[in-house]
């Protein structure tokens, strides 16, 4: 995890990716006690032994410790199983699983989950690996790449969360493959 918070942030500090881990996994153990809405800043902070200053040196609230959280155990899950978007076979299928995956592991608190905004976590890591890859299969004259890219991590995010939120839902890994034949046309043109 220092890794990915490292990346995140820009620093190398131990003692500020210290106080970020433990502000993550404080909220983290909270949620499994309570609801989001009735966790407080001094809850957080009292729980990971730091003051409530040092809380908003990192954070400016709760909403973005819960954003940064999301989104470093996304990354390191992406990190762990070696998903990358170098080789377009097979790499949108893997995203979409690991969206998949991850929404069904997260914190331990599914009703919670389905009430919590993630898309600020989640679909910008989708977009920026999708960038990553188009960037290395160049673009036609006038194609909007960018465009393409945030469509695609959305439909991928939304894709992934319907079937989070469904009951009896189909195996993740069903779910990747058709979320991989939906997107592939918007994510690489109709002719792929």
């Amino acid at each position: 995890m220092a890794q990915i918070l490292q990346s995140d942030t820009g620093t190398t500090d131990p003692r500020i990716l210290r106080s970020r881990r433990m502000l993550m996994e404080s909220l983290a153990k909270l949620l499994i006690e309570k609801g989001f809405e009735d966790i407080s800043v001094q809850e957080i902070a009292d729980e990971a032994t730091l003051n409530r200053a040092t809380f908003y040196l990192h954070y400016p609230d709760k909403s973005a410790l819960l954003q940064a959280m999301t989104e470093s155990r996304f990354r390191d899950l992406i990190a762990r199983r070696g998903i990358t978007f170098n080789d377009c076979s097979g790499a949108l299928r893997a995203i979409a699983l690991g969206v998949c995956d991850y929404l069904a592991e997260t914190t331990g608190c599914p009703s919670q989950l389905a009430r919590m905004s993630l898309e600020g976590s989640i679909i910008p890591v989708v977009e920026g690996m999708f960038k990553e890859g188009l960037a290395l299969h160049g673009s036609a004259p006038g194609d909007d790449a960018a465009l393409r890219t945030t469509t695609a991590a959305w439909a991928v995010f939304g894709a992934a969360r319907s079937w989070f939120q469904t009951p009896n839902r189909i195996p993740a890994e069903e779910m990747a493959t058709r979320i991989e034949t939906m997107v592939s046309p918007v994510l690489f043109g109709a002719s792929h």
